[in-house]
């Protein structure tokens, strides 16, 4: 199957009559989206770029081509990947370079943010100063993705006309993150309805093939798709991490301290491989499903999930909390993690560990007893 288009750009629409048009529609609205497909429609942008900020009114920019000179001044500009590397170089997807990149874009532009679509690694948010955000891509299945960065777009103006907080930047961005990962699987050009968008902010459906996990024990797919949502209703996440070998008091006290810092604990636990190459051949005494069932049992545990790695790193890195805790004498460098979560934005936190309880001392005791 072949397309060929034979198209001529449109010549009036850079006149002073539409830009005349335009800026008295700009003063009725809350944001302004321009979609740039280089027909001749957006001749003269900056005029209408420079109208929207002397009203203080967000522009919002999904442009076309490699000269992002013509959209100087604009609140926010949305380049999927290629787009993006056609201006400031290749990046091999990867995530501190993009956003490096994509604040230095903000300076030379004059941008107040960056957000790049990334096809199946999701998005990155970028502003002038702040922490990147970056969000894993939400589809299960991905069937036809024309439109989908109109949808992100248009999600995400929808959103800051109708959030005035001081996180509304980022809460459009993860309603722009649920509404592309709903319109990707669907076949052909298609839309996303007020309803799809409600039902999977309130976590009954993505599409529909996934179903949100609300708490217990969850795989990481499942656990990142439910953060996500929890995020776009302004839900703030914690996380933890270790082997809970034989829980005791010490844990319970730490895991209730670290469930009031924030509106979802999240518990990392070591698989049994693991635990073996930290622990020794004698551990784990639980197996991992064992494990996980006593955490996921506790009213101040929101999930719970495996990690087959030393350490949770990139785990951590790929859920982004807000707060990554650890209960004990650890220092803040000693703790896994805790350079992405500084880096972007987050607050890392030791807790105070109830004294006199601990796996080892308790498995100290059930050999004594043994022996005697």
């Amino acid at each position: 199957l072949i397309r060929m288009d034979f198209e001529r750009s449109l010549e009036d629409y850079g006149d002073d009559s539409f830009i005349q048009y335009a800026s008295n529609l700009i003063a009725e609205h809350d944001v302004v989206l321009l979609s740039d497909y280089a027909k001749g429609t957006l001749a003269r942008v900056e005029a209408v770029i420079a109208h929207c900020n002397a009203l203080s009114v967000p522009v919002l920019v999904d442009p076309k081509g490699d000269k992002f000179e013509r959209y100087r001044g604009a609140t926010l500009i949305t380049p999927n990947l290629s787009e993006f590397e056609a201006v400031v170089g290749r990046c091999e997807q990867d995530d501190a370079r993009i956003s490096q990149y994509a604040r230095e874009l903000c300076e030379a532009y004059d941008f107040n943010a960056v957000l790049v679509t990334r096809s199946e690694r999701g998005m990155t948010l970028q502003t002038r100063e702040g922490a990147p955000l970056h969000l894993s891509a939400l589809a299960r299945e991905v069937f036809d993705v024309t439109g989908a960065g109109d949808t992100v777009i248009s999600a995400l103006a929808a959103g800051l006309a109708s959030d005035a907080s001081d996180d509304s930047l980022e809460n459009s961005t993860r309603l722009a993150n649920l509404a592309a990962g709903l319109v990707v699987g669907k076949v052909g050009t298609a839309t996303v309805t007020r309803d799809e968008l409600e039902g999977a902010l309130s976590g009954t459906s993505l599409g529909d093939s996934a179903v949100e996990i609300d708490s217990g024990i969850v795989d990481e797919a499942d656990l990142l798709t439910s953060v996500d949502r929890r995020r776009a209703k302004g839900e703030r996440i914690v996380m933890t991490n270790g082997c809970f070998d034989i829980l005791h008091p010490g844990h319970v006290t730490y895991l209730n301290d670290a469930a009031k810092l924030a509106d979802v604990l999240i518990v990392a636990v070591n698989d049994d491989a693991s635990v073996v190459r930290l622990k020794g051949a004698d551990r784990p005494i639980n197996p991992l499903h064992a494990r996980m069932s006593v955490l996921a049992g506790l009213r101040s545990v929101t999930y719970v999930v495996p990690f087959s790695e030393d350490t949770p790193a990139r785990l951590i890195q790929a859920i982004s909390p807000d707060l990554l805790v650890k209960g004990g004498d650890y220092a803040v460098s000693d703790i896994a993690g805790h350079e992405h979560v500084l880096e972007t934005g987050g607050e890392v936190i030791v807790l105070d560990f109830l004294p006199g309880y601990s796996t080892t001392s308790t498995l100290e005791r059930i050999n004594k007893s043994v022996d005697d």
